[in-house]
């Protein structure tokens, strides 16, 4: 599962120091992860292409403002989650997408929600502690086996296993409250 790796710290802290070769290998390593991101975010294919490239630059113009070397998929995720942002609201003035799988065109209306909820859950997900959402993200999203994002986050499994149950525990309190009050999330 290569795809799945992010660059080492040791080529991030040379990109960060300004090493021409290391940016150069760190954008190149982040593309695949990066993709992923922009395609489970963004609400076509070719938005997604676009946020990804304009991530990418920005990783490259950028990558001396990371604070710490182990928050560059947080980042990534972020600048992201942003551009296809950015590119939904425009979108209504522009084009409207074409789903990719040659079913039924989606109304116009769908469309939108089907936005909407996507961005509400980026929402959540960035509002998550930094530590469950590295979890959620790892796990989730990019598809880490479990062991995979223990090992990378430093953890034991059954400490990643906590924060991946308290992240989508907390997701689902904030996507799917409860009328009424408490549940047993807490």
């Amino acid at each position: 599962m290569a795809e799945s790796t992010w660059p080492a710290e040791p080529l991030i802290v040379a990109a960060q120091r300004g090493d021409l070769d290391a940016v150069t290998a760190l954008v190149s390593g982040s593309h695949p992860n990066v993709r992923k991101f922009a395609y489970s975010l963004c609400a076509s294919p070719e938005d997604a292409e676009d946020a990804a490239q304009e991530a990418l630059i920005i990783l490259y113009r950028r990558i001396g403002m990371l604070r710490a070397s182990g928050a560059l998929a947080s980042w990534m995720f972020r600048i992201v989650r942003n551009e296809c942002l950015r590119r939904a609201r425009l979108l209504p003035r522009g084009r409207t997408p074409l789903p990719d799988t040659g079913e039924a065109v989606m109304s116009a209306e769908d469309e939108v929600l089907e936005r909407l909820e996507a961005a509400r859950v980026a929402r959540a997900i960035a509002a998550l502690p930094a530590d469950q959402r590295r979890v959620l993200i790892m796990r989730d999203i990019q598809g880490y086996s479990g062991r995979m994002a223990a090992d990378a986050l430093g953890l034991s499994p059954a400490a990643m296993k906590s924060r991946l149950h308290r992240a989508r525990a907390a997701l689902r309190h904030t996507l799917y409250p409860t009328p009424g009050g408490d549940d047993a999330d807490h």
